[in-house]
């Protein structure tokens, strides 16, 4: 009869037994070592900046902005104010050109009146007058003229070094003005990149958490402020400021812009108080200084109200604790509260 009995195992001999220890130990270190990978990377991940941290990023790139656009408002305040220099130096120097060239002309005939006249000497031209005086008269005439048209030329040529150099100086000041605004265009971009990745952080807030950021940074007037003071009416230039500011309230914020439908934050109060017949300069950092300081507690409407330590940002004083300002990218003119930003001062412009 056939044996049922189950075949005896054959033991693993020495080689085929240390390799699969040795597969199976690798296998092990394997899964070990992705193992002890993946809690590492869990470990080392960045962690999620947390709302106050985005508010925090948020406001300093808001304010870097707002630095930026005013360092680029006052460069170009001065690249248009040497454009207008240059221009002016180039219409007089066209103008003394003209004189130049008339002089030199009057110059040549009178030099071939002298040279027809001068083939003859003086005289024999006397003897062969009709009369001795008349002779006189004309010479004492070309000798006048002569002189006078060098005195001329020489004042002419005068001026016209004067212009040529005056001109050289503001073509340079130009160059170096547009090589100066040309820095402060490449530091702008860099900035609105910065404010579109904090608009990106600010993406990733709750709707409340970014209603209340809105509210505090005074993008938005929060809920229960109060009512904001009807404008002024007895028919004063801040009256008629202020009745500028509420007009523009819904228009867009944009870099550099004066009005009248978009503007930044400086532009805004300038061209406000402008309607009003009243000169600001451009920046926020100069307006602080064109009219008369006033303390917090003696605020009128009308006067300009200035915020953060570097003196970056301005808006318009409308009572109540209220004012009207032009906020940052991407914002519109609108109302909010003074103590919604920190506090560099205020001024009132005469």
């Amino acid at each position: 009869m056939a044996s049922h009995r189950k075949p005896r195992q054959r033991p693993l001999s020495g080689s085929t037994a240390r390799t699969t220890v040795r597969t199976t130990a690798a296998t092990l270190a394997l899964a070990g070592a992705a193992t002890a990978t993946a809690f590492e990377g869990t470990s080392q991940a960045d962690p999620q900046p947390t709302p106050s941290q985005v508010k925090a990023e948020v406001d300093r790139l808001y304010e870097e902005a707002e630095a930026a656009t005013d360092q680029y408002n006052g460069a170009k305040e001065k690249a248009d104010e040497a454009e207008r220099a240059l221009s002016g130096l180039q219409d007089e120097t066209a103008r003394k050109t003209d004189q130049l060239n008339t002089a030199r002309s009057a110059l040549g005939s009178l030099a071939t009146t002298q040279y027809r006249n001068g083939t003859l000497g003086a005289a024999v031209q006397l003897a062969m007058s009709a009369s001795p005086q008349e002779y006189l008269d004309r010479a004492t005439l070309m000798a006048h003229a002569g002189n006078r048209s060098a005195v001329e030329i020489a004042v002419v040529r005068r001026k016209l070094d004067e212009v040529g150099h005056l001109k050289e100086q503001a073509s340079g000041r130009l160059a170096d003005l547009r090589a100066r605004q040309g820095e402060l265009a490449g530091h702008k971009a860099e900035i609105e990149k910065k404010l579109t990745t904090a608009q990106q952080l600010l993406a990733k807030l709750t709707a409340e958490e970014r209603a209340a950021y809105e509210a505090r940074s005074g993008g938005s007037a929060p809920t229960g402020a109060q009512t904001p003071a009807p404008p002024p009416s007895d028919g004063s230039r801040a009256a008629r400021a202020v009745a500028f500011a509420y007009g523009a309230i819904g228009k867009p914020y944009v870099w550099g812009a004066t009005g009248p439908d978009s503007f930044d934050c400086s532009g805004l109060t300038q061209a406000a108080w402008r309607a009003a017949g009243v000169s600001l300069p451009r920046t926020t950092y100069t307006q602080i200084n064109a009219g008369q300081r006033v303390s917090r507690d003696q605020l009128a409407p009308g006067d300009l109200v200035f915020f953060y330590s570097g003196v970056s940002h301005v808006g318009m004083y409308i009572g109540n604790g209220q004012m009207i300002h032009a906020p940052r990218p991407g914002s519109t003119v609108r109302l909010a509260p003074v103590d919604s930003m920190p506090w560099a001062g205020a001024s009132r412009p005469a």
